[in-house]
């Protein structure tokens, strides 16, 4: 069963988040709040998704946790975000993401995108 780690600092969105990902078939391996436990448990749990908040709890975002991860591993990585600014944007995409969604996000089509990365 294809693994993924959800990351995301607001509770419901988490959960609303868990639920489709289960319904899709997909197992949640984590569901983190702060890009620094983001970043270990990537590197321990090798998931096959990441769904990346930018603003978390703690000192490091999103982005900056996934500029860690790049240095050992090449997860998709998929950002959900209010952020769209284009500094915010610019910063992501050196990430290498396979998608940048701006919250409110259309589940349907993040669903779809899932799909698309993790055929199952």
């Amino acid at each position: 069963m294809k693994r993924i780690i959800i990351v995301e600092d607001d509770l419901i969105l988490s959960l609303l988040l868990e639920k489709q990902i289960q319904r899709l078939g997909y197992e949640v391996a984590a569901k983190i709040d702060n890009g620094e436990e983001a970043v270990e448990k990537i590197r321990k749990d090798n998931p096959d998704l990441v769904l990346m908040d930018i603003k978390l709890v703690g000192e490091m975002d999103g982005v900056e946790a996934i500029h860690h991860v790049r240095k050992f591993s090449d997860v998709p990585v998929l950002y959900l975000t209010g952020n769209s600014d284009e500094i915010t944007k610019k910063r992501a995409k050196a990430t290498k993401p396979i998608a940048y969604m701006v919250k409110p996000v259309d589940m349907t089509l993040l669903m779809k995108t899932i799909r698309n990365v993790l055929p199952t």
